[in-house]
């Protein structure tokens, strides 16, 4: 029985701790990072509560530190997606029927948790896992994940809020239900805020899921988990499983109870996930919600106005932070001959400046790019660069595998706007420059704008305020998240909703109310208090 209107105000974001030398915060990070190493962990899958191992372990180790063994991961197959979904479908029932505030409390509780008691444990495994600097680490597996789960429960508590007006005789209300079925969220190695969003999101508006993190995210999406279940999230609400994506989808997309999908990854997985929902769609129960934030080819344009310094700065940080593995990360950069030349020689000072290593040494900007695979394929962009007329390179260009998967931050310059680099995503430290004709702004907007199939993130930087109105007209549908003076990068959740469209997904924008939409299923009631009992109007009476 509701006794009560429960209020949850808009929330602070969480404050980002960092890490200064001689810092409390740095020094219990330290601290942690060397708890993690001292002895591998096994983690097992988490189905209907329980930890489910099955002897098939997989090796974690740091992409930065490739001697070292983290732990290992219990590997599932066909029967535990099976399973998964068996123990979500049992526990739907209770968990959609309990009241709104209990669930709210659970997700309050695990967003404490993490900003206090587990807030090391949840940088340092990302840290490791993901070869993230202590800063990156922060405003993402600590901040942007506590603001996810805040702010949804703050958003979902004005949803529910949301309700029709009444005439005289009668009462309308709105129930704000759970989708009809299970829901699949199938989260990137990238961002453990991502990790962490995409099921509980789901979870929190009433619904239960299916939970299939990538797997060089599996070391610090366990610590997530633990955390939910310890902030009393019923079993079976959301079920972690460790199987490959052909699997899941094999299982989920054929289920009649599949009932959305909540992705974070590449377009053409993405693509493909739309094809097969499409042709099952006969068998589903109700039309699955499909939402999906994929790839960007993220620009950052000058005006000849521009400050150089600032362009410098959003170059070097938009592309190279987290070794440019954000989607959001500066990819393509269209500078004006007027201060090209300056602009060049800044950029790669400041990039010839940066330490790369190991995570633990929090002097270093850059660390490793994720895998073997995402290195070969980075890799192979820098080798053609370098044998191709149409491209130079200004800086870095060199790397390595022998300790971990090091790359250098790159930029390539190219004649050519069309160039592969300026068209293709890459997703790791590579970032391509053309140089423009200074008086040709308007026409390379119009190159921006039709250059790449994404629309993801984008940058315009002018001191000119009719060039940022052109630009920001001109490049409407070019980004989904367009910055004005400042990097690409770094949305923060309740400021800047965060997704993009065309190549780049549904823009659902995670970090605001849009995104909850999705996961609920609306129901109109009407109660009339004196029904009519006689079928004739008014107007059918005789004169």
């Amino acid at each position: 029985m509701s006794l009560g209107y429960f209020s949850y105000p808009l929330p602070a974001n969480e404050p980002v701790l960092q890490y200064a030398p001689g810092s409390t915060e740095r020094a219990a990070l330290k601290k942690t990072l060397a708890e993690l190493k001292k002895k591998p962990i096994e983690i097992p899958m988490y189905i209907g509560g329980k930890a489910v191992k099955t002897g098939k372990k997989v090796e974690i180790r740091p992409p930065h530190e490739l001697s070292h063994t983290l732990g290992y991961f219990h590997a599932g197959e066909e029967k535990h997606v099976h399973q998964a979904i068996d123990a979500a479908l049992k526990a739907k029932d209770a968990w959609a029927a309990m009241s709104w505030e209990n669930r709210a409390h659970i997700f309050l509780k695990a967003a404490d948790l993490m900003a206090t008691k587990y807030r090391f444990h949840m940088n340092g495994t990302t840290m490791l896992g993901q070869s993230k600097n202590a800063f990156q680490a922060e405003i993402d597996s600590a901040c942007e994940l506590i603001d996810f789960l805040r702010f949804n429960v703050h958003f979902l508590s004005e949803i529910y809020k949301q309700q029709p007006i009444s005439s005289p005789g009668m009462h309308n209300r709105m129930e704000w239900r759970p989708l009809e079925g299970f829901v699949l969220a199938v989260t990137p190695f990238n961002f453990t805020a991502i990790g962490g969003n995409l099921p509980t999101s789901a979870a929190m508006c009433g619904n239960v899921v299916v939970w299939k993190p990538a797997n060089t995210q599996i070391y610090s999406a366990q610590m997530t988990m633990r955390i939910l279940k310890e902030a009393g999230l019923p079993d079976g609400v959301i079920n972690l499983i460790y199987v490959d994506g052909p699997t899941i989808g094999k299982v989920c997309f054929s289920h009649r109870d599949f009932a959305g999908v909540h992705f974070t990854g590449s377009t053409g997985v993405f693509n493909n996930m739309w094809k097969v929902i499409g042709e099952n769609v006969a068998k589903y129960r109700s039309y699955p919600r499909i939402v999906g934030e994929t790839g960007g080819k993220d620009f950052v344009v000058a005006h000849k106005s521009a400050n150089v310094d600032a362009v410098v700065t959003a170059l070097a940080r938009g592309a190279f932070e987290f070794q440019g593995q954000k989607c959001s990360a500066a990819s393509r950069a269209y500078i004006p001959s007027n201060i090209a030349d300056e602009v060049k020689t800044k950029l790669v000072a400041a990039i010839k400046s940066m330490k790369m290593g190991t995570v633990e040494d929090f002097t270093n900007f850059v660390n490793a790019v994720i895998d073997e695979k995402a290195f070969n394929s980075i890799t192979r962009y820098i080798d053609n660069a370098k044998k191709d007329k149409k491209a130079s390179i200004l800086v870095g260009g060199n790397y390595s595998k022998k300790e971990g998967y090091f790359i250098e931050p790159t930029v390539i310059e190219t004649r050519d706007p069309k160039y592969v680099t300026m068209c293709e995503e890459i997703f790791g430290p590579v970032l391509t420059l053309h140089v423009y004709d200074a008086e040709k702004f308007e026409e390379t907007l119009a190159l921006v704008d039709s250059t790449s199939p994404y629309a993801l993130t984008g940058a315009i930087l002018s001191q000119d305020r009719e060039a940022v109105e052109l630009a920001t007209n001109k490049l409407r549908n070019a980004a989904g998240n367009f910055y004005i003076n400042d990097k690409p990068t770094g949305a923060v959740v309740g400021q800047q909703p965060f997704g993009g469209a065309r190549g780049s997904g549904t823009n659902d924008k995670a970090g605001s109310m849009i995104n909850l939409y999705r996961w609920l299923s609306a129901r109109t009631i009407k109660e009339t208090y004196n029904p009519p009992v006689d079928y004739r109007y008014a107007f059918l009476g005789e004169a």
